[in-house]
């Protein structure tokens, strides 16, 4: 289970524990814990991609000028962290 399953697994078990513990004795937990991760990354994957070209984070501007090109990456990848969680993880 990667990052983004370990995060949803916390939030289910303080805020959703009746799910989490139908989950849990049916056996289904971890399929289901599997299924979010895969959906959490493929949405972080493409979100960063489209932003990326859309706001002009290329490897043009990499080769050219790193600082500015890690400054809005890591930038880029918290505002996509942030709507993965509010879209998938804490719901």
């Amino acid at each position: 289970m990667g990052v983004w399953g370990q995060q949803h697994l916390r939030y289910i078990r303080e805020h959703r524990k009746v799910f989490y513990t139908n989950l849990l004795t049916s056996g289904k937990l971890q399929s289901y814990l599997s299924e979010v991760e895969t959906q959490a990354q493929e949405l972080f994957d493409r979100l960063m991609k489209q932003r990326a070209e859309r706001e002009g984070i290329t490897e043009k501007l990499k080769a050219d000028n790193q600082m500015e090109w890690i400054g809005r990456m890591n930038a880029l990848r918290s505002a996509v962290t942030e709507t993965v969680n509010a879209e998938v993880i804490f719901v």
